[in-house]
């Protein structure tokens, strides 16, 4: 083992950090759509991971630490998550799946041992990983958030990841895989601060087969900025609706663009709060975010929602009709992600798999034109 990636972002970053790690790595062996994956050699890119998915995959309000689940492997590189691991009820992760899915070893951030425990714990991953960097990977780049962008919605998850790599004093890179594909800001403007802080060329590009190594991931998963990284390194370009809005892809969406850890840290607020106040617990770093964006993750997800009732919806009938349903929905875009396009024919998540069979879709997104 060499270098560490942290998936700094929860939810589905642990994919596009996998498609960046293999990039790096260069471990990666031919793999094609719904074939075989994985990487050459014993040793596996390790990736570490926040559990911190959306309501719809956990009901449970904020992220899921080592208590939240079992059938961790122990291991010096810390707590490995494996097929056979399972969220305790009435929690929920994609993370077991994924670590079957996915040609990396997945390792489970825990934040509730506050930033000094957070950072320690970073601290060993990369010792026990050997010489090589730290790696902290942001799929769409908020990493570089100033906490005042109108569409921001997650800012803590990404900070407590710079502030903690800066307090456990690590050899750290920061890489936006890409940049945009999140929604949370601008990729004009990303783009703009990422030019101001790592100059055009610091960038470089996953090939289509580095991508290729997440599709069984893909395939399944309701991610949707992987999904739409993934998308552009092999080649789609054009507007792609997703549940919360319409993104550009472009040839910049297809980058991993670099930066130093101080030089992230410094753009953004959050960050330097939390080192700031060293918060000993995960609620008063949410609430020190609260303070500094307006925006309180946590609080977000407590507040009493109806809870989700099983679809009735009858599954579409045939692929055109259920096109013209979504078409309907999505608006003037060229392509729609597969958590859309599920949603949008009533069905829950879980179903992506029918849908793309359905559409005849075996990419990361699905072509309305």
């Amino acid at each position: 083992m060499s270098d560490l990636f942290i998936a700094a972002g929860g939810g589905g970053d642990p994919i596009g950090t996998a498609i960046t790690a293999i990039a790096m790595s260069a471990r990666l062996t031919t793999a094609g759509p719904g074939g075989a994956h994985g990487t050459a050699g014993p040793d596996l890119p390790v990736v570490a991971t926040y559990s911190w998915e959306r309501p719809e995959v956990d009901p449970t309000p904020g992220p899921l630490g080592v208590r939240d689940f079992t059938g961790l492997l122990d291991r010096p590189e810390g707590h490995v998550l494996t097929p056979a691991a399972r969220a305790v009820a009435p929690a929920g992760s994609t993370l077991p799946r994924l670590a079957a899915d996915l040609p990396v070893r997945l390792v489970l951030l825990d934040p509730y041992e506050g930033l000094a425990g957070l950072a320690a714990r970073i601290r060993r991953l990369a010792e026990a990983c050997g010489p090589g960097r730290v790696r902290i990977v942001d799929v769409g780049g908020d990493i570089l958030t100033h906490g005042d962008e109108d569409t921001l919605c997650s800012p803590l998850v990404d900070a407590l990841v710079l502030a903690a790599c800066t307090l456990a004093d690590v050899d750290a890179t920061v890489h936006i895989a890409g940049p945009g594909t999140d929604g949370e800001i601008p990729q004009d403007v990303l783009l703009d601060r990422l030019d101001r802080l790592a100059g055009t060329d610091d960038r470089s590009a996953p090939t289509p087969g580095h991508a290729q190594a997440a599709y069984r991931a893909l395939a399944w998963h309701p991610s949707e900025a992987s999904a739409l990284f993934a998308a552009a390194v092999l080649g789609v370009r054009g507007t792609v609706r997703t549940v919360g809005r319409a993104i550009p892809l472009t040839d910049a969406s297809a980058y991993v663009r670099n930066t130093g850890l101080e030089a992230a840290v410094a753009e953004n607020p959050v960050a330097r709060g939390l080192l700031e106040s060293r918060p000993r617990t995960v609620d008063e770093a949410a609430d020190l975010s609260a303070q500094l964006t307006g925006i309180h993750e946590i609080a977000r997800e407590r507040r009493p929602t109806a809870p989700p009732t099983p679809s009735t919806a009858p599954f579409p009938a045939d692929a055109h009709r259920a096109r013209e349903r979504i078409r309907a929905q999505a608006g003037d875009v060229s392509h729609v992600t597969s958590r859309f396009a599920t949603r949008a024919l009533g069905l829950p998540w879980q179903r992506i798999p029918e849908v793309r069979t359905l559409l005849g879709d075996d990419g990361p997104v699905h072509a309305l034109h």
